[in-house]
């Protein structure tokens, strides 16, 4: 029997192209289709920003540096010079494992234009040589209670009226820190302090169009000229260190060994304001790896990057009803993929199409096994709440999108272009002008801020995708003190 022409030429020796393209075996989709289907979906996602777009975020951000530094003189309970973690993405977009159930709906476009989250911590514990251990007795994996006897007496006479009182049978009162006790005086300080503000507005000053507390989360939208921009402001814990609980993870070998160092990976972890499902939201924490997650996304590829971004896209709109995976999850699956297959493999350029592919089927598998480790502490399972019937129904939701992921993507794209068609409608009916900054009186002082405009256009337009550290006194809050991964500008 005659061996097939393919086979011939590959025992030829011969390197020809195979006689048809390369197909995806479940959809039947052409895969060079769907690498040009998510180039596409990745030029319409990330927006280029002029200097006048560049200018009005630095408005913004120089606008929410001032207000947190005027929460800080309210009563002193913020550390006098704090330092913030700025993400890019809202926390919809999972930038951080928040739940989203007691989130309000914000669509990009129609609410919003851009997105950041930015994490202030309440307390930091920042002498530690050694790991952490928290108090998890009372809680789920990856959650803990914090005691405040970790700190001296000042800062619990501040901050007694944030936390629960439980009293010992030995007499002692303990003080744990409460994060929706925390939440609720943060967005009160928050609101006090927008209130003063706008009682004497200055020229430039961004206009507050929304203030809202998303349960544990408060969510700002400014307008600054044509733009309109969402801050998720998180109040949290900050640790230096690393936590004893996930002292075994650095013991494992990882897709990041070689390339960036142990020290900047466990650099510092956060606690903050979501509770277990089972927890009693008034005392639990969830353990926050958000800023080793910036570091470890330094060694992610390109492709693979666009595969998530597009693939993040289709399951929030399809995966939202009931509210049961969250792009952080997805986010987990792409980071044990990191680990589990060669570095070599996951730089192609051209297997962006694969990649999305693999993500959707790993989806799909936890989903149909409940079961989605937590990257940082495995021993997690972050779907273990789910019922059976959600699970399910999710798995047959991407079940559609495995058979014919050229339409998602499509889909995808129309969504992306209608926002940005909202957006650009926005700035054609704003200002074209200037927008000098919150401090400034419109005259000579503008061109201080128009040389930082171009800085920060510089620095969007060099690192795509990147989140942004910041380094922020807030009494003097006209020095800004960018760090984007292990770089200060």
């Amino acid at each position: 029997m005659a061996a097939p022409l393919a086979s011939k030429a590959g025992s030829a020796g011969t390197n020809s192209k195979p006689p048809f393209p390369e197909l995806d075996f479940r959809s039947g989709a052409r895969v060079e289709e769907l690498n040009k289907l998510i180039q596409e979906f990745t030029k319409h996602d990330q927006r280029e920003y002029d200097d006048q777009r560049a200018l009005e975020i630095h408005t913004a951000k120089d606008f929410i540096f001032s207000m947190l530094g005027m929460v800080q003189k309210l009563d002193q309970k913020l550390p006098v010079a704090n330092e913030y973690l700025l993400l890019s993405g809202g926390v919809r977009e999972g930038v951080v494992d928040i739940d989203l159930d007691e989130l309000n709906v914000y669509a990009r476009g129609t609410d919003y234009d851009m997105d950041f989250t930015l994490l202030v911590p309440a307390l930091k514990l920042h002498d530690r040589n050694q790991p952490v251990t928290l108090d998890m007795r009372h809680s789920a994996l990856c959650h803990s209670w914090l005691s405040l006897r970790l700190f001296d007496e000042g800062t619990i006479s501040k901050w007694k009226d944030c936390c629960t009182i439980v009293d010992h049978i030995n007499g002692a009162t303990n003080y744990f820190f409460s994060p929706t006790k925390v939440a609720d005086w943060f967005y009160d300080s928050i609101s006090i302090v927008l209130s003063e503000i706008q009682k004497k507005p200055q020229r430039g000053m961004p206009k507050v169009e929304k203030v809202e507390k998303n349960g544990t989360i408060i969510s700002i939208i400014l307008g600054v000229g044509s733009s309109r921009m969402l801050y998720d402001i998180v109040p949290v814990v900050s640790f230096k260190g690393w936590p004893a609980v996930a002292q075994s993870w650095l013991m494992e070998n990882h897709f990041w060994d070689g390339k960036i160092t142990e020290e900047e990976v466990i650099s510092g972890f956060y606690l903050v304001p979501a509770c277990s499902y089972k927890g009693k939201k008034d005392n639990e924490w969830r353990l926050s790896f958000a800023r080793s997650e910036v570091q470890l996304k330094k060694c992610i590829s390109s492709s693979l990057m666009q595969a998530y971004q597009a693939c993040k896209a289709i399951i929030i709109k399809l995966l939202s009803r009931p509210k049961a995976i969250s792009p952080y999850h997805l986010r987990s699956m792409m980071l044990w993929a990191c680990d589990r297959l060669p570095a070599n493999y996951l730089a192609q350029e051209d297997y962006a199409a694969h990649f999305l592919l693999g993500l959707i089927d790993d989806l799909q598998h936890c989903l149909v096994n409940k079961m989605c480790p937590n990257y940082f502490i495995p021993q997690c399972n972050m779907l273990e709440h789910l019922s059976e019937e959600t699970v399910m129904l999710h798995a047959r939701k991407l079940s559609s999108v495995r058979s014919d992921p050229a339409e998602h993507l499509r889909t995808a794209i129309e969504h992306v272009k209608a926002a940005n068609r909202l957006t650009l409608e926005l700035q054609r009916r704003g200002s074209t002008t200037s927008i000098p900054s919150p401090q400034s009186d419109g005259g000579d002082n503008n061109q201080p801020d128009d040389r930082l405009a171009k800085k920060l256009q510089q620095l969007v337009t060099e690192n795509p995708g990147k989140s942004i550290s910041v380094f922020i006194n807030p009494d003097d809050v006209t020095r800004p003190h960018f760090r984007i991964d292990d770089k200060f500008f």
